[in-house]
C-alpha cells in the first residue's frame, strides 16, 4: 500500500485537507522521484488535537517506562529488515553515497536501542531527603511535543527525535523536511504496527508553512528542532509568547585547531570526515581549519589532495565517496559563497565547480579556501557544502581566539599528539562538543550547541531527560511509603 499521498492522524492514514502536493526530487539526476502533502495549518490542527486526546486519555502516558519502551523495541524489530530499502530511499532523497547510508541505517536504530536502555535505567520517582522534610521528585512526560527534523540525516534524526520523546511518555507530532518526506513512511508504518496507541504519533510533511503552523500550535508543549539558526531564532520567539519548552540544534561553524605536534596522518583522517562527509552538509562539520604557520604549506598541501581524493558521482556506485548536495538550490547557495569568498580575497587552492559529466543534478568538487582571515563571510557565515576553510596562527592563544571568534557554538576539534594541550584547548574552546584528533558524533553522550548553535542536547541520557517535566511533592514522613 502506497502511503505517500497521505498523513498519519490519530492513528489512521488520512487523505490530508490540503490538495496540495511537494515533489520530491533526486538531486542525482533533477528528476522527480515522489512527492508528499504540503499539509495545511488544519491538517497540522487534526494532529495537534490526536496528539492531545491522546494525551488526556492516558494509555501511553500512564504506561510503565517498561512497557512503553516494550512498543518502541517492536517497532525498531520490524524496520530493521528493511534497513536496505531505507537505505536506498536516502540515497534517492538526498544523495548519501549508499555505502554510508547503508551503515548509517542500522547505526540509527542502535541509537533507538540505546534510548530505550537510557530510560529505563532512569527513575521515575526519587524521594529526596532534605532539612525540610522529604520530597519525592516525579519525572512525568513534558505533553505534546511538535519534531521537526532537517534533510541531511533524515532517518537517523527523525529516530533520534522520536525514541525519546515517546519512550518518556509524550504524544507528538513529526515532520521531516519536506525535501526527504519519504523514508519517514516507513518509520511511521513500524510505530503503527508495533501497537503504539491511535494518537500518540502523528506524522505529517508539508513546507515552511507547515512547520509555523505546527509549532505555533496553542496545544504544544515543546518543540524539538532542528536546522538553520534563522528558523531556530523563530521558533523561539513563538515558543517564548507561550513559555512553551524548546530544544534547538542550530546551526554550526566549527573550528577544528591542529597544533604544530600534530600527526599528519591522523588529522587528514579526521578532517576528511570533518569537513567534507555528507557532501559538508553537515551543522558540525569542521569547516574552518586552524593550521599553525611553521606547518602551513605541509598541511594544506595534505588538506588539497584529502580533499581530491573523494570520488564525486552516483551516490548509488559503491566506488562513490561524495554524493551530491541535497537540491540544486543548495548548489546555488553554495557557488555563492565561492564568489563570495573570492571576492573577499581568499585564494581556492582547489575544488568548487561541477565535475564534468554531471551536470544534471546538484554535484559539485570539495573545496579548499586558503589565505582566509576571521572578518571574511566565508570565515564566519555557515555554507553548509564541501568547503574547507585554512586559516593561519602563530601562537596557541590566537588559534582559540579564533576558534572562539564566531556567533556559532557547536562543535569543534584539536589535533594534537600531547594530550595536556589537548585537554587545554579543549578546555578553552567555547563549544558544546569537541573531539580530540577525530570527528565524533557520539549518540550516547549529550550533543548540542551554545550561542546560536542552539539548546538543549539530542544525545545521550540528557535528550531522554529533555522530555521530562519534574514535579516535587513535599511529604511528611507518614505519606512517604507511596513514593518509595
Amino acid at each position: 500500500m502506497d502511503l505517500r499521498g497521505e498523513l498519519l492522524i490519530d492513528g489512521v492514514w488520512r487523505t490530508p485537507v490540503s490538495a496540495v502536493r511537494i515533489p520530491v526530487v533526486s538531486p542525482s539526476t533533477g528528476e522527480v522521484i515522489g512527492q508528499a502533502p504540503d499539509a495545511d495549518a488544519e491538517d497540522v490542527d487534526r494532529a495537534v488535537q490526536a496528539a492531545r486526546r491522546s494525551l488526556h486519555l492516558g494509555e501511553w502516558r500512564n504506561a510503565s517506562v517498561d512497557e512503553r519502551a516494550a512498543v518502541l523495541d517492536r517497532a525498531l524489530d520490524l524496520l530493521m529488515p528493511r534497513s536496505a530499502e531505507i537505505a536506498a530511499l536516502v540515497t534517492s532523497e538526498m544523495g548519501l553515497p549508499i555505502t554510508y547510508a547503508g551503515v548509517q541505517i542500522p547505526g540509527a536504530l542502535g541509537v533507538g536501542r540505546y534510548f530505550l536502555d537510557t530510560a529505563q535505567r532512569i527513575p521515575a520517582t526519587e524521594v529526596l531527603r532534605t532539612s525540610c522534610g522529604p520530597a519525592a521528585v516525579l519525572r512525568e512526560p513534558v505533553g505534546v511535543v511538535a519534531s521537526i527534523a532537517p534533510w541531511n540525516g533524515p532517518f537517523n534524526m527523525a529516530v533520534a527525535k522520536i525514541w525519546p520523546a515517546l519512550v518518556a511518555g509524550c504524544s507528538m507530532v513529526f515532520k521531516p523536511a519536506p525535501e526527504t518526506p519519504l523514508d519517514g513512511y516507513l518509520l511511521a508504518e513500524a510505530l503503527v504496527d508495533a501497537g503504539l496507541p491511535r494518537g500518540v504519533f502523528n506524522y505529517v510533511t508539508g513546507d515552511a508553512d507547515a512547520g509555523r503552523a505546527l509549532v505555533a500550535h496553542p496545544d504544544v508543549d515543546k518543540v524539538s528542532f532542528t536546522g538553520s539558526t534563522a528558523v531556530g531564532r523563530e521558533i523561539g520567539r513563538h515558543c517564548a509568547t507561550r513559555f512553551a519548552r524548546v530544544q534547538l540544534e542550530l546551526g554550526g561553524k566549527s573550528a577544528a585547531i591542529v597544533l604544530d605536534d600534530a600527526d599528519l596522518e591522523t588529522t587528514m583522517t579526521g578532517l576528511a570526515t570533518g569537513s567534507f562527509f555528507n557532501t559538508g552538509q553537515v551543522c558540525a562539520s569542521y569547516s574552518r581549519v586552524l593550521v599553525p604557520r611553521g606547518r602551513y604549506d605541509e598541511i594544506v598541501g595534505a588538506l588539497v589532495a584529502t580533499a581530491e581524493s573523494f570520488v564525486v558521482g552516483d551516490p548509488f556506485d559503491p566506488q562513490t565517496t561524495m554524493g551530491p548536495l541535497v537540491s540544486t538550490r543548495q548548489r546555488e547557495r553554495v557557488l555563492g559563497y565561492l564568489e563570495i569568498g573570492r571576492s573577499e580575497g581568499a585564494t581556492l587552492a582547489t575544488g568548487g565547480q561541477i565535475p564534468d559529466g554531471f551536470e544534471r543534478g546538484a554535484f559539485i568538487q570539495p573545496a579548499v579556501f586558503v589565505g582566509v582571515h576571521g572578518g571574511m563571510r566565508i570565515a564566519q557565515e555557515e555554507i553548509f557544502g564541501p568547503v574547507a576553510c585554512v586559516l593561519c596562527y602563530d601562537t596557541v592563544d590566537e588559534a582559540v581566539a579564533i576558534a572562539n571568534d564566531s556567533d556559532y557554538g557547536l562543535h569543534g576539534a584539536v589535533f594534537t599528539t600531547d594530550p595536556g594541550r589537548a585537554a587545554e584547548v579543549a578546555h578553552r574552546v567555547r563549544t558544546g562538543t569537541f573531539s580530540v584528533n577525530s570527528f565524533t558524533y557520539n549518540p550516547e553522550a549529550p550533543f548540542g550547541g551554545v550561542k546560536s548553535s542552539g539548546i538543549g542536547r539530542d544525545t545521550g541520557p540528557q535528550a531522554v531527560e529533555s522530555y521530562y517535566e519534574l514535579k516535587t511533592v513535599n511529604l511528611t514522613e507518614d505519606t512517604i511509603a507511596p513514593f518509595l
